[in-house]
């Protein structure tokens, strides 16, 4: 559980112990991140140009094409990144309520015919030049930092329902409407989660969950097996052979470019898949191609950069300053290791097709510059934690 103020350490033998606790470490945690998202973004820079190099000469006679855009989709993100890192993460607070209305703003526009862009029969996108944004991906971050302070805020109240619950599960309810319209179950889903993890880690009453459950079971009834396309991807999920030409067609495309990789792969950029076979195979399913190409070795690389992501984020959480910050670090760390959980589920078919990308490896520049601004908040908190070593020195 997150520290609070009056954990801190007393006596000298107290703060002495803490010192040494906190100083010996392989390397701060701020360099300990960013050396791993700096392996992630090379690692993905790497796949999305194997991945995508034959669909762009397909498409835009250029095999270059979408290497460029991932290419200034890192310059964005990694600036975004490097700017938050440097801002107190106490500051934050003070934007998460007009951050909030931002996004609901944006999520509504979204929706309007003209305004926002529609892709695939999914209307998720804002352009902008070149670019084009999805909300979506920014108000996941946007609301693990509206709960965090909001929670945190009322830890006096916590246990009052009316006060830590009802007003978040409406609130999470509205941003569910405007992400269905779109339709974005998957984001639909990660905010209803990353809400329960939050409400969890700060003390909200349990029994509130269980007075949810039932209401969320039937939701998810309505929203999956009443809605045609999403009912044929659960059929799919739960047997693509039935289908294997439409519906299961993706899913079987991704099992025979991970299955045919071995344990070594074929090697890197010798993937076969890639050629048009598999849909997505540089965005959602990008894991696949990795499967194909550097085999069980390359998705086991991807596993553990990712285990080793979560828990220094876990660590930036165990010593952040204050609740808040170790509350926020919880948060982000959930959020980004949730949808790197997800994205390998969906192509090892672990769970159902879900458009989901592998934060910092799949092509994409919203899910790329929103996650980079959740790590910048963690460097952020890590940072405050080195001043703590320094504070004992």
């Amino acid at each position: 559980m997150p520290r609070t103020t009056s954990d801190a350490p007393q006596t000298t033998a107290e703060i002495s112990k803490e010192r040494q606790r906190l100083v010996w470490k392989p390397l701060p945690l701020q360099v300990q991140l960013w050396v791993e998202v700096s392996l992630l973004i090379a690692f993905g820079f790497i796949m999305v140009y194997s991945a995508s190099s034959i669909p762009a000469l397909a498409k835009f006679s250029n095999p270059n094409y979408y290497l460029k855009r991932q290419l200034l989709c890192i310059a964005i993100g990694l600036a975004a990144m490097f700017t938050i890192s440097r801002m107190p993460y106490r500051s934050f607070k003070k934007y998460s309520g007009v951050l909030m209305l931002s996004m609901i703003v944006l999520l509504a526009l979204v929706l309007v015919p003209g305004v926002g862009v529609k892709f695939n029969n999914a209307r998720r996108w804002l352009k902008a030049g070149p670019l084009h944004i999805q909300p979506a991906e920014y108000a996941k971050v946007v609301w693990v930092l509206f709960l965090s302070s909001a929670l945190v805020r009322k830890q006096d109240r916590i246990k009052q329902p009316r006060v830590s619950f009802w007003p978040y599960l409406i609130l999470c309810g509205l941003f569910c409407i405007l992400l269905l319209k779109e339709p974005d179950f998957g984001s639909v889903f990660m905010f209803v989660l990353l809400m329960v993890i939050m409400m969890a880690v700060t003390g909200v009453p349990f029994r509130c969950f269980f007075l949810m459950a039932p209401f969320t079971a039937l939701a998810f009834y309505r929203m999956v097996f009443l809605v045609p396309y999403r009912r044929l991807r659960w059929e799919a999920f739960l047997n693509p052979w039935v289908d294997p030409l439409y519906s299961g067609y993706q899913l079987i495309q991704g099992w025979i470019a991970v299955g045919s990789g071995g344990f070594l792969g074929k090697g890197l950029g010798a993937g076969q898949e890639k050629l048009l076979y598999l849909p997505e195979s540089y965005t959602d399913f990008i894991l696949a191609v990795i499967g194909e190409e550097l085999g069980f070795i390359g998705i086991l690389l991807v596993c553990v950069l990712f285990l080793f992501l979560f828990f220094t984020g876990l660590e930036i959480s165990k010593e952040a300053p204050d609740y808040f910050g170790s509350t926020l670090a919880i948060g982000l760390t959930m959020l980004i290791s949730l949808e790197a959980l997800l994205n390998m589920g969906v192509v090892l078919g672990l769970v159902p097709t879900k458009g989901t990308a592998l934060p910092f490896i799949s092509y994409g520049g919203s899910a790329f510059v929103a996650d980079s601004i959740a790590i910048g908040m963690l460097l952020s908190i890590a940072r405050s934690c080195e001043k703590r070593v320094d504070n004992f020195e």
